[in-house]
């Protein structure tokens, strides 16, 4: 078609008023829904739990609820109580409807624009409950308020009738009841310890106010009964329950987050101050670590992105340590100040602003953009902790020596940096020898494998696919880098060849957009050695590289555990059960009627039990099956099985290995991701870090929940 015809065929399409779409009432809610909770995967559907929560949450805030309850239900429901006012029903002037309705299904009402009725909340948009409810099939909110007790329900936004007394009642507050949409939500399964880990972060924030989760999914038959009460918990059946109540604040929430730790100093810094009408509330402690935990909410938010709340602290602690460093001579004239990343190892801190008319970037509230936060925080903490300082010189001289040392420790890495790596990929000189780059200089095609050993990586070199794929044997286990600092860590081979491999430099030469590969694939044995290397190399991505993880650059390698062939059909299964449904389709037999049975030894030549599959309720004739094969019992004539156990990737030939685990047409990949970084950190500390008691303790609490345990 030629350039004129293509302007005659625009001209033709015409674009009037009628194009222009109004969406009206939730409409936009339900076309949209990740403008309003970020996604509609697992971390929007559990967003809706939260947008439900901080309403009654504010309540609490405001001195008008102590007490809040959540209860999930069987059939994915979820379900909110608490002991607040209670939404208001009388008519809205304005809306000529019930207050309740118009909350519940008007984008940007309710009670915290304006007014004293909430000084301070965690609502910015007005859109928590209304968002809510248009992305739910089901939704109730009943409320008990002025002696009446008022019920209302909507169907996807949109009420069946209006607000009606249903009783009478002495007690008050609200309870939302919400059953989410499948339509909008593919994947619907809460996960309870999720909730938990969020809600008792809320229990710590508001002092005083009990926090109660519930779990009630397995009373399928009472969940009439679960719903008609006020409080679930009153019921008194098993559920499975947590209940959070704490009068200590952020000091509970400091011991909290550092129980298990070794303290660098004894006391735990505190104080709560207003400035400029933001209330500021900082807790601080170092412990002996390396890495840093700071956490940081606006109006019990959790901020995770940090924001201005949080530069305002780093700027005064770093400022305040200077000052102090140099009055008592622990810094000379001549030596340079401490930087942000010195002060800032081992710290543990919490850093919470309640503020009016908060200005967050985004529905989802990660990230505090209010300036004046900024100023306050660096005013209230740069005042108060010089006198702690002053007060507790025995802790003072700790943290300063701590800081010192890290001081040192990032000098020393900087020397090490520039011996090391300065004939590496950094100054655009040499890969390292024993990587097998890829053709291709498109990061965002590329991948590079880590692969555990030499004769893995043999195998990986010949098996791949050169255009795309780069391969970078690791020869035994990598260094603990939990237990190291980065001038120690440069002085690994292994470590700094992956380094140099990946392009992206380290500490604070590193830089995402150098990235040389965009997927980088731990592949490693399906055993406990290979387990425990993949967790070597997740310890230096999340400790040194957690940008990598945060993209979604790293995963995680999944080679099959069987090779099963019947004739010349050959099938890999990656699990035990895998394999047993595997054999009973070859066998055209139900998967249901085998189960796994282990055998004894039959000869020294045997190293390992053979695994049959006893088909149940059939005869016991055997088939004779190859050498190295297995035993199938069933009925009658059964043709032969082979079954190949593989111990480790060098077991595959190169064919074997491109086509189970490096084809994209064919193999998994489990990418890895970070949820959530307080918690990882926290395992991280406890498998890989100095302290035995601690891991004994997780080992021996989650041993029985392991599954497919290679000895």
């Amino acid at each position: 078609m030629s350039k004129e015809s293509k302007k005659e065929e625009k001209k033709q399409v015409k674009y009037t008023a009628e194009d222009i779409y109004v969406l009206e009432g939730l409409e936009p809610v339900r076309k949209r829904p990740g403008m309003y909770i970020g996604s509609t995967g697992i971390d929007g559907l559990h967003h809706l739990v939260w947008e439900i929560f901080d309403n009654s949450r504010d309540e609490a805030m405001g001195g008008f609820a102590t007490e809040i309850e959540v209860v999930l239900l069987p059939d994915n429901k979820v379900r909110v109580a608490d002991d607040g006012r209670g939404i208001p029903v009388d008519i809205h002037s304005k809306t000529k409807v019930s207050a309740l309705e118009t909350t519940m299904t008007t984008l940007h009402a309710g009670g915290k624009f304006g007014g004293e009725s909430y000084k301070i909340s965690g609502g910015l948009h007005g859109v928590g409950a209304s968002v809510v409810n248009a992305l739910s099939k089901w939704f109730r909110v009943e409320v008990h308020k002025d002696g009446g007790r008022y019920e209302q329900e909507y169907k996807k936004g949109a009420p069946e009738a209006k607000v009606k007394k249903i009783g009478d009642s002495k007690k008050h507050g609200t309870i939302v009841t919400f059953d989410p949409d499948p339509e909008i939500f593919k994947e619907i399964d809460f996960n309870y310890q999720t909730i938990v880990d969020r809600l008792r972060d809320q229990a710590y924030l508001v002092s005083s106010l009990k926090v109660r989760i519930i779990d009630a999914r397995d009373y399928q038959g009472k969940k009439d009964l679960v719903e008609s009460v006020y409080w679930v918990s009153d019921l008194g059946l098993p559920f499975k329950t947590y209940t959070f109540y704490f009068e200590g604040g952020l000091i509970s929430y400091i011991k909290f987050i550092n129980q298990g730790e070794n303290l660098s100093h004894d006391n735990i810094f505190y104080v709560q101050k207003d400035e400029n009408e933001i209330n500021i509330e900082v807790a601080v402690q170092y412990i002996d670590d390396l890495q840093s935990k700071e956490i940081s909410f606006a109006n019990n938010i959790l901020t995770p992105e940090g924001g201005t709340h949080l530069t305002g602290f780093r700027t005064a602690l770093t400022r305040t340590l200077n000052n102090y460093a140099r009055k008592n001579g622990y810094l000379k004239e001549s030596e340079e100040n401490l930087t942000s990343d010195d002060v800032r190892e081992g710290l543990s801190a919490v850093i919470s602003v309640k503020l009016r008319e908060p200005q967050f970037e985004g529905q989802t509230k990660a990230k505090l953009g209010t300036p004046e936060a900024r100023s306050a925080v660096d005013t209230v903490f740069g005042v108060a902790f010089p006198e702690f300082l002053e007060q507790n010189p025995n802790d003072a001289k700790k943290i300063i020596e701590k800081c010192l040392l890290a001081q040192r420790a990032r000098k020393a890495a900087k020397a090490a940096k520039d011996t090391v790596l300065r004939k590496g990929v950094l100054e655009g000189l040499a890969l390292p020898g024993k990587l097998a780059d890829c053709s291709s200089r498109k990061a965002e095609e590329s991948e590079l494998y880590l692969v555990e050993g030499d004769s893995a990586g043999g195998s990986a070199k010949q098996g791949r696919n050169r255009h795309f794929q780069a391969i970078l044997p690791l020869k035994g286990k990598i260094l603990n880098v939990e237990k190291a600092r980065l001038d120690k860590m440069l002085t690994s081979k292994e470590v700094r060849a992956l380094i140099i491999a990946l392009g992206t430099g380290i500490g604070a030469e590193f830089n995402i957009e150098k990235l040389r590969y965009h997927h980088v694939i731990i592949m490693t044995d399906a055993d406990v050695d290979g387990s425990h290397i993949r967790t070597l190399i997740l310890t230096l991505f999340f400790r040194y590289f957690p940008q990598l993880i945060e993209r979604g650059h790293i995963f995680m390698a999944q080679p099959p555990l069987y090779r099963v062939q019947s004739g010349k059909t050959i099938k890999y299964a990656f699990s035990d059960d895998e394999k047993v449904k595997i054999i009973a389709e070859m066998q055209k037999l139900k998967a249901e009627n085998f189960k796994l049975k282990t055998i004894k030894k039959k000869s020294k030549a045997e190293k390992a039990d053979k695994v049959a599959i006893e088909a149940l309720g059939y005869g016991e004739e055997t088939a004779a099956l190859d050498e190295g094969g297995e035993e199938v019992e069933g009925e009658g004539k059964i043709t032969g099985v082979s079954i190949q156990r593989y111990k480790g990737l060098g077991e595959m030939n190169p064919s074997q290995l491109w086509e189970t685990t490096m084809d994209p047409q064919n193999r998994v990949l489990k990418k890895v991701i970070m949820k959530d970084a307080v918690e990882a950190d926290k395992v991280f500390d406890i498998l890989m870090g100095e302290e035995v008691l601690p891991r004994k303790k997780f080992i021996q609490t989650h041993a029985k929940t392991v599954k497919n345990l290679d000895i």
